[in-house]
């Protein structure tokens, strides 16, 4: 739960408005907007526009680790070839690729969801309501806005994230043992510290989507670059990394659990099906 909660502030804390001069910012930080939005809004404002992040993410994650499968494979020459960190980097950023298209419409709608519950606004009834409306009034460009952006959080945080977990295991690995039987807590902590990289990475780009993916139609009339000056100008370059707190509670648990769960369930098929 506390994942989930997480990630909302983040969009929030990420997309509040520029206090006036002599105001307070409207969230001070995390545990502030976890508050006023518990006080506001009630425990179910702690999940608006989670729906579409939920119904993609078995397929995101599913896509994520093929990606990077087939990234590796085809700079490998044999399937024993052992790649170098570059080449597990640029397995990674394929798998980013593949996952934006999942990504980009689920993002889009949460966000507009999160903003609208904080404005106080109800356009949107849900996230179908939300993909509906976006559709009639800008078709399928609507609905993917941000995708551009999706691209240049999830590429490169992908390469980080994917080349870091396989460095870390084999330096967690001891001498003499294989890599394949890594004890579960090694695992534990090579994904959770895998997840803090592949997000410090990202940040910086994921508050600029968010920015863009909520703004009305037209304001940022060239994309991220009018995004990014907005913001160097207005707040600094602290601003990049709005939501950072946020982010990295969740960052080391969740990915923790994201490659045990893979691990496990490489084991289990090649367990089934010898040689996968």
């Amino acid at each position: 739960m506390m994942l989930t909660l997480c990630k909302h502030r983040k969009v929030r804390l990420q997309t509040q408005p520029r206090p006036q001069p002599g105001q307070p910012p409207l969230y001070s930080g995390t545990f502030d907007c976890f508050r006023k939005t518990l006080t506001g809004e009630g425990v179910r404002g702690l999940y608006r526009g989670m729906a579409a992040p939920i119904i993609g993410v078995t397929p995101m994650f599913a896509v994520c680790f093929f990606g990077f499968g087939l990234g590796k494979r085809l700079q490998q020459k044999k399937p024993d070839d052992i790649l170098t960190y570059p080449q597990l980097f640029a397995a990674g950023m394929l798998s980013g690729v593949f996952t934006t298209a999942i990504m980009a419409p689920g993002e889009r709608i949460k966000c507009l969801l999160q903003i609208q519950a904080a404005t106080g606004e109800t356009k949107y009834s849900g996230s179908l309501d939300c993909a509906k409306q976006l559709y009639r009034e800008a078709g399928i460009r609507g609905v993917y806005k941000g995708t551009v952006l999706t691209l240049m959080r999830d590429v490169p945080a992908s390469g980080m994230y994917f080349m870091t977990y396989e460095w870390l295991k084999n330096v967690l690995t001891p001498e003499g043992k294989s890599v394949s039987d890594l004890s579960v807590p090694r695992i534990l902590f090579a994904g959770g510290l895998a997840g803090i990289f592949n997000w410090a990475v990202a940040i910086p780009p994921d508050v600029l989507k968010s920015r863009f993916q909520t703004a009305p139609p037209g304001k940022y009339p060239n994309g991220f670059r009018d995004v990014l000056r907005e913001l160097i100008r207005e707040e600094g370059v602290a601003s990049l990394y709005k939501g950072f707190t946020a982010v990295m509670i969740r960052a080391f648990p969740a990915n923790a659990a994201c490659f045990l769960g893979f691990e496990v369930a490489m084991k289990f098929l090649n367990w089934i099906v010898p040689g996968l």
